[in-house]
């Protein structure tokens, strides 16, 4: 480890330490040029497991930034009238605290890396490693909505509030508002905390109370419709996540779940095999520190000394892997395939108004995501089988039979991996006019001539699979699977090709390296970024599932077409 990095990760255990950070089993150490940081085991195993306690007081979270002394006043103010939301908050907070020059969290935001392996960060050829793929056009569409988003909002707010500590204005650049923004996504937990904890009763001269009691639940985005599939799931793989933000039913026990940053602990990397789990402690029945943080092993023997402790990001694909922490998993089991029906097709296709209400009505899905797990369960099983994938909508699907009896169970009902609410999105799309008549007819039948009731969503599916069966639907979901391997494929080859730049690749740390490399043309050839690697690593993922998903598709097909459905 260099000078410079070892006198920065001093100073910051000192501010650690100082702060109320405990290490009771735990040192932080460099890792290697791609991973920066990380937590590892000393020689002092703890007999209760617990490796590191972190008061939350020293979490950056909205809350830290409303009662922040220097800004937390204008910030209150642009909170409470909807111009800034939680995780705005957060990153606003984090480009003004870089450009302090007297931040008081400066040994932390030192330590902090100052580049990524996120998309967002890529040079112009690795980002077209990624083309063919949804991570290629989410990333030009956020990058778009980044630099918008700087100029009209971010640019102004940051010198605003960094005038209050005199620092001057040249000194804001796009560059750390991207550099707090990766920050933010790479590191931010989902923290359930007490419910005391995040609205204190604090009374004012106003008698009123602070901080406002608002949903922490926008997003950074100021466009009108979501920039990507992806920033939606940003938390879905933590044990511990809580979609309606709170439990419990006593407002002093209740638990609000709040993104933040809380320095020493995030200093933990990714591993499938995690070696440790994060807690919140707070009365201290388990560390003695209220109202704390702590990390705590997951195996049932001590851990060895200098062993690098791991926490799990969750159960995530490649696609989420990198676009939000800027690394690959090669073969990761938790791999998926993002397919969509384009949303702007649908004006252009045969009595497009009637199916719009039709796939409004059936609450159907004209986008799905296909875990790799749902494979262990088709036609053509590949891994162990999944419990919770074997069950996936197989419960939706059974009662969408026997209107008429003219259409039988398909034999293939059990291995159809394909999601039932995707399903019923495709045959809506794909009804012929003799179809729509059809259903047309059985839904006036339900509704009556003076119009008595209206038929559920579970009905008018039925009669939607009473008029055109799965055939057609299954004929169009080969057609998207097709077109997805084209794009994939264009520019870039068979998946085999990207499994053979691979295995012949070499990972260079730094450009400098790879000039100061004396090989010949081919070794040079094989040289590559760590950047362009986890592309690859990742599109031959998709490329991989697309076939074996298609494959799953045709064979359906064939199936429906032979029993006239």
């Amino acid at each position: 480890m260099a000078r410079t990095e070892k006198t920065k990760l001093d100073l910051f255990l000192q501010w650690l330490q100082v702060n109320g950070a405990q290490f009771r089993g735990c040192n932080i150490n460099y890792c290697d040029s791609t991973k920066g940081f990380g937590i590892y085991s000393s020689n002092d195993s703890p007999n209760d497991g617990v490796l590191l306690v972190v008061p939350l007081d020293l979490a950056i979270t909205p809350m830290r930034v409303l009662q922040d002394p220097l800004i937390g006043a204008d910030c209150r103010a642009m909170f409470e009238e909807g111009e800034v939301d939680d995780r705005f908050l957060m990153i606003l907070f984090l480009t003004v605290e870089l450009l302090r020059k007297n931040s008081s969290w400066k040994p932390y935001l030192d330590m902090l890396p100052t580049t990524f392996g996120n998309p967002l960060w890529f040079t112009d050829d690795e980002l077209l490693e990624l083309r063919g793929t949804t991570l290629y056009r989410a990333t030009e569409l956020r990058k778009k909505d980044f630099i918008s988003v700087y100029e009209d909002k971010v640019k102004g707010l940051v010198k605003k509030l960094l005038a209050l500590d005199g620092v001057s204005e040249s000194e804001v650049c796009f560059e750390d508002f991207l550099w707090a923004n990766s920050i933010f996504w790479s590191r931010a937990l989902n923290l359930p905390l007490p419910h005391s904890y995040v609205f204190p009763q604090i009374q004012e001269d106003t008698e009123t109370t602070f901080p406002v009691e608002r949903s922490f639940e926008v997003t950074i985005s100021q466009s009108g419709e979501p920039i990507n599939e992806i920033d939606g799931k940003r938390f879905e793989g933590h044990e511990n996540d809580n979609e309606n933000g709170a439990t419990s039913t006593s407002k002093q026990e209740e638990t609000v779940w709040v993104e933040g940053l809380l320095p020493g602990i995030d200093f933990c990397n990714h591993d499938l095999k995690a070696v440790a789990t994060w807690e919140v402690d707070g009365t201290a029945p388990i560390t003695g520190v209220p109202l704390s943080m702590y990390l705590i092993s997951a195996l049932q023997s001590p851990l060895p000394a200098d062993k690098e402790i791991s926490i799990s990001y969750g159960n995530k694909g490649n696609e989420e892997l990198l676009y939000l922490y800027g690394f690959a998993v090669d073969n990761n089991p938790d791999d998926y395939l993002m397919i969509h029906y384009p949303g702007e097709a649908i004006q252009n296709i045969s009595f497009s108004e009637f199916k719009g209400q039709l796939l409004a009505a059936q609450k159907a899905s004209l986008r799905c995501l296909l875990p790799k797990k749902l494979l262990a369960r088709g036609f053509f099983p590949t891994g162990s089988s999944n419990d919770e994938a074997n069950n996936t909508g197989e419960a939706d699907r059974i009662c969408n039979f026997s209107w008429s009896g003219h259409r039988r169970t398909p034999s293939y009902l059990n291995k159809l991996v394909f999601p039932e609410d995707f399903m019923t999105g495709l045959r809506t799309i794909d009804m012929q006019e003799d179809e729509v008549s059809k259903v047309s007819s059985m839904l006036e039948e339900l509704v009556g001539p003076e119009g008595e009731r209206q038929p559920s969503d579970t009905e008018i599916r039925t009669a939607v699979w009473e008029a055109s069966g799965d055939s057609g639907a299954l004929q169009l979901l080969v057609d998207l699977l097709q077109k997805k391997m084209m794009d994939l494929e264009e520019g870039s080859g068979t998946e085999d090709c990207d499994s053979e730049l691979l295995e012949n690749a070499c990972i260079i740390v730094s450009p400098e390296q790879q000039t100061s490399k004396e090989a010949d043309d081919v070794v040079r050839h094989k040289l590559m970024s760590r950047n362009r690697w986890c592309s690859i690593v990742y599109r031959r993922g998709q490329k991989e599932l697309t076939r074996l998903f298609l494959k799953e598709a045709e064979h359906a097909l064939q199936l429906s077409l032979s029993e006239g459905n």
